[in-house]
């Protein structure tokens, strides 16, 4: 099966739906009013089911996953991110740069957090990798959450790649941010960090963990022991 446009698509997506699921996403990806996920729209479709059908879209052009990432579907923009990994993966120069312009310039269509989760670190952080890093920064001046974010997830790939610099000085910025999502951002981060070097996170954690936000510091010293992270919970580092 072939899905030659935006339209096909979607519609072939729309056929996919699971009612009961997607009851279940509108509480998960906090859609009430107020919440960052307010007024978003979900078909139940999970995410590996999506990866399945990316191969109906082989041939699908970029004007076509422009219209698909612009859905008020939350899977058919998940879909239209993925198909963006797959071909950002696979492309030469010239196609992934003309993919981190496009993504760069929708960023409010990446608009929860599973969908940044999934594109920034190949989009932004691959691209990123030998190139100059003021756009991280930029972002995280940003009044948008989710441009705040893919800040501080693109550095994952950085962080594999024994970049840390980056990540930590974001994670610094993210403790005075407001939203949980970016504790949470910050603190996964930094706790790929400590994975790599665990030295470096502590050195990092040490002077600043009394003022940390909680959930912060919680999920950046996840893989410590049970009595490392209560010392470090108390503000007394175990170094």
């Amino acid at each position: 099966m072939i899905w030659k446009d935006a339209k096909a698509a979607e519609q072939g997506l729309l056929a996919l739906e699971d009612r009961e699921y997607a009851r279940t996403l509108l509480r998960f990806f906090k859609t009430g009013p107020g919440e960052y996920g307010e007024g978003d729209r979900f078909l139940g479709i999970r995410v590996p089911v999506l990866r399945k059908h990316l191969a109906f879209c082989s041939g699908l052009v970029q004007e076509e996953i422009l219209k698909l990432l612009a859905s008020p579907w939350h899977e058919v923009r998940m879909f239209a991110l993925l198909l963006w990994v797959e071909r950002y993966k696979a492309g030469d120069g010239e196609q992934r740069s003309a993919i981190f312009t496009d993504y760069l310039a929708r960023t409010p269509f990446v608009n929860n957090w599973d969908l940044v989760d999934v594109s920034a670190p190949v989009i932004v952080g691959t691209h990123l990798l030998e190139r100059e890093r003021g756009l991280l920064y930029r972002l995280m001046e940003s009044e948008l959450l989710w441009d705040r974010r893919i800040a501080m997830v693109s550095t994952l790939t950085l962080i594999r790649k024994g970049q840390y610099e980056d990540a930590l000085a974001l994670a610094d910025l993210v403790s005075s941010d407001k939203e949980e999502l970016m504790h949470k951002a910050a603190g996964w981060m930094l706790r790929e960090v400590g994975k790599k070097n665990r030295a470096m996170l502590e050195e990092f954690l040490a002077p600043r963990c009394t003022r940390l936000p909680r959930i912060l510091l919680r999920y950046s010293i996840e893989h410590f022991s049970p009595e490392e992270r209560k010392s470090w919970l108390a503000g007394k580092p175990v170094l």
